[in-house]
C-alpha cells in the first residue's frame, strides 16, 4: 500500500534502529533492505541455524512439526540460564516464554521484529541479563504454507512489507480460528509445543485490520477479564507493564482491539471483550496461563511496526525473567484451585453490557459521505489532521453462557472415544476408558430442544447451535466409554470442549451433528392408524390432543404435525434423536487406563 511522506517521527524512529556489523549473518533481509522486503522462509530456516551456531550454549533451533506441504515448523529456543530443553526448564523452575509469529503470514512484523530482538537479547543491547532469568521460545513464522503464498496485494489495508504471505494455510484454514478445535496439522503440532513447554505467557503477534489513526499499538491480555482471579491479577500487572514500557518508547498502546461497534463508524465507539477459545488469549485462559494478543496498527509503516513489536518483544522478555518465578506459582494455585471446580458455577462465554463510559482515542478528523462507487457511507480520513476522538467504550462484561459443572466429569461413550480421546490428548487433558461395562444409574443427559445448524460452512465445518437442559436419566455406559474427570487443572478446557452451548465447544463446531438428524420415520398412513389406537386406549392423551388442536392454530393446520404428536409418544420414536452423546456424572465410575 503506498505511503505518504516519511513523517518525522518515522524518520526518529528509524535512526534507533541498531547499528549492527554489515556482515553480520544475524541481519535480516528486512534490515539489509531498510525494511522494504521481509525475506522468504528458507531465510528462517537459515536464521534458525545461524543463531544455534553462533550461540551454540544459548540458542537451539528445533523442528517441532511438518507443514501438509512439507515445511519445517522451526522455533528457536534462546537463553542464558542452561536450560535449553523443557525437562531442564522445569527442573529449573525457569519461566518460558512463547512468542509466536506469522498465524497470518500477511502479518509478518513478529518475525522480523523477534529475530532483531532476539540478537538485541543475546548481545546484551536490550535488556541486559533478562536471558539467564528467562527462556523465550520464539517461532518466526506458525503458519509456514502461509507465509510462502507470497504477494504485493496480500494484504490491501496494509503499508508493508513490499511482498508479504497470505492470511491461511495452504489448506485455507484459519490457524487464528483453530485452537481450541485444533483442526489443522499446524496447530496440532503447537499445541504439543505448548504441552511440553508449559510457558508462563504466550504472545501471538498480528497487525490489526481496520481505521486509520494515532495509536500504533494494542496488547491484550487473559486472563484479565475471565479465569482464575489471581491470575487476572497477574495478566494486568503483565499488560499493563509492557503498555508503560512501550508508551515510554514513544508509542501510543491501547488496552483494547480498536474495532467499531459500527464497522466503518468511528462515532460508535468500541466494546472490548472476552475472545472464545477459538483464539490464542481465549485459549490460554483456560489452562490457566497468560495470552497476549499483541495488534501493530496496520496502517504505520513497516519499520515502525517492526521496531515496536521489537520494543514489544524485549518488554515481554524482561517482565517474565522478573516477575516470571512468581507468576508460575500463582498459576501452579490457579492449577489446584482449577481442579476443584466441579460442581461450581463456570461461565463459557462473556459479552459487554449496554453500559458504556467516554474514553479519549487518537484519531484523525475524517468525513462520512455517500460513495459515487458503492453507493454506500463510507468513511474518510485525513491523516494530515490528527483529532481526538470521545467516544463511548463498553467494557462492563457478564457471562453469557454459564453452566454448572458436573463434580465428578463427562462421559464419552465409546462409538466418539477414538476421536474425542485423539482431541483431548492434542489440548494435554487426561481422561480414562472404562474397562468394563457400567450398569445403568443416574447421569445428566442434554436433550436439546432446538439444534439449529449454520447456513454456511464455517473453517470446513457446519456449526450447531444447541438449546436445551441438563436432566438427570437412568443410563448403562458400555466398555470402551472415556471418562474425563473434571478434577484436573485444565477443567476449564474440558468444559470449553464438552459443554454442548460453549461457543468452541466440539458439538459446536459440528463434530456431532448426526446425533441431531433425524434418520427414522413412520409412514403417514402407519401413523394413522397408530394415532387411532392411541387415542381409543389413552383419554387422557385424546384431552391433550383436543386441548392442542384447539388452543394451536397452527398445529392444527399442519398435517405432518398432527401426526408427529402420536408418533414422538409412541415407542417407535428414537430416543436418541436429539440427545447430545456426552454425559455428565457426579461421580467417578470404575475406569481402566488414565490416559495423559
Amino acid at each position: 500500500m503506498p505511503s505518504p511522506r516519511l513523517p518525522l517521527a518515522l524518520a526518529l524512529l528509524l535512526s534507533a534502529l541498531p547499528a549492527a556489523a554489515a556482515d553480520d549473518p544475524r541481519i535480516t533481509i528486512a534490515e539489509r533492505s531498510g525494511f522494504v522486503e521481509t525475506g522468504r522462509y528458507d531465510e528462517v530456516i537459515a536464521l534458525c541455524d545461524t543463531f544455534a551456531r553462533l550461540h551454540p550454549d544459548a540458542v537451539r533451533c528445533i523442528r517441532f512439526g511438518t507443514s501438509p506441504e512439507g515445511r519445517p515448523m522451526q522455533a528457536l529456543v534462546a537463553s542464558l540460564s542452561g536450560a535449553l530443553d523443557p525437562e531442564a526448564a522445569h527442573a529449573a523452575g525457569v519461566p518460558v516464554v512463547l512468542v509466536q509469529g506469522g498465524i497470518h503470514a500477511g502479518e509478518i512484523d513478529g518475525k522480523d521484529a523477534g529475530f532483531l530482538a532476539l540478537r538485541e537479547l543475546l548481545d546484551g543491547s536490550a535488556a541486559p541479563g533478562a536471558l539467564d532469568d528467562a527462556v523465550l521460545v520464539f517461532v518466526p513464522v506458525f503458519s509456514v504454507d502461509g507465509h510462502e503464498r507470497f504477494g504485493a496485494w496480500n494484504r490491501p489495508n496494509q503499508r508493508g512489507p513490499r511482498e508479504m504471505g497470505w492470511r491461511t494455510t495452504a489448506q485455507n484454514l484459519n490457524l487464528n480460528r483453530d485452537y481450541a478445535k485444533a483442526d489443522a496439522p499446524e496447530m496440532q503440532a503447537m499445541l504439543a509445543l505448548v504441552e511440553a513447554w508449559d510457558p508462563i505467557a504466550y504472545v501471538d503477534l498480528h497487525a490489526t485490520n481496520g481505521a486509520q489513526f494515532e495509536h500504533d499499538i494494542s496488547i491484550q491480555v487473559e486472563p484479565v477479564h475471565a479465569g482464575d482471579a489471581a491470575l487476572r491479577e497477574v495478566g494486568r500487572t503483565f499488560r499493563d507493564a509492557v503498555r508503560a514500557d512501550l508508551a515510554e518508547q514513544g508509542s501510543l498502546p491501547l488496552p483494547y482491539y480498536p474495532s467499531f461497534v459500527e464497522h466503518d463508524n468511528p462515532a460508535s465507539g468500541f466494546e472490548d471483550g472476552v475472545s472464545p477459545p477459538r483464539f490464542s488469549t481465549g485459549y490460554l485462559l483456560l489452562r490457566n496461563r497468560i495470552g497476549m494478543l499483541v495488534e501493530t496498527h496496520s496502517w504505520k509503516e513497516y519499520p515502525v511496526r517492526v521496531r515496536i513489536t521489537r520494543n514489544t518483544v524485549v518488554s515481554v522478555v524482561e517482565q517474565v525473567a522478573r516477575h516470571g518465578r512468581d507468576w508460575m506459582r500463582t498459576a501452579r494455585e490457579a492449577d489446584a484451585r482449577a481442579a476443584a471446580l466441579g460442581g461450581t458455577r463456570a461461565p463459557l462465554a462473556w459479552k459487554a453490557t449496554d453500559a458504556s463510559h467516554t474514553v479519549d482515542f487518537r484519531g484523525y478528523a475524517y468525513t462520512r459521505t455517500p460513495s459515487e462507487v458503492s453507493g454506500a457511507l463510507m468513511t474518510r480520513y485525513d491523516e494530515a489532521t490528527p483529532q481526538l476522538w470521545r467516544v463511548p467504550m463498553r467494557d462492563t462484561l457478564l457471562p453469557s453462557v454459564e453452566v454448572a459443572l458436573p463434580r465428578g466429569g463427562y462421559l464419552v461413550p465409546a462409538a466418539h472415544a477414538a476421536w474425542v480421546g485423539g482431541k483431548l490428548r492434542q489440548h494435554g487433558i487426561a481422561f480414562h476408558t472404562l474397562a468394563a461395562a457400567q450398569p445403568a444409574g443416574a447421569v445428566e443427559v442434554f436433550r436439546a430442544t432446538t439444534a439449529s445448524p449454520a447456513a454456511a460452512s464455517v473453517e470446513g465445518h457446519q456449526r450447531l447451535d444447541l438449546q436445551g437442559t441438563w436432566t438427570v436419566e437412568q443410563h448403562a455406559i458400555g466398555a470402551g466409554a472415556l471418562f474425563v474427570p473434571i478434577a484436573q487443572p485444565k477443567a476449564r478446557l474440558v468444559a470449553a470442549l464438552l459443554e454442548p452451548q460453549a461457543p468452541d465447544s466440539l458439538a459446536a463446531w459440528g463434530r456431532f451433528n448426526t446425533h441431531f438428524e433425524r434418520k427414522e420415520y413412520m409412514e403417514d398412513y402407519v401413523a394413522e392408524q397408530v394415532a387411532r389406537e392411541m387415542l381409543a386406549r389413552d383419554p387422557a392423551l385424546q384431552a391433550e390432543f383436543e386441548t392442542k388442536l384447539r388452543d394451536d392454530a397452527a398445529f392444527a393446520a399442519s398435517p405432518e404435525a398432527r401426526l408427529d404428536f402420536f408418533y414422538r409418544r409412541h415407542s417407535a420414536w428414537d430416543d436418541r434423536y436429539n440427545l447430545y452423546p456426552v454425559l455428565r456424572t457426579d461421580t467417578v465410575p470404575a475406569t481402566g487406563n488414565t490416559t495423559p
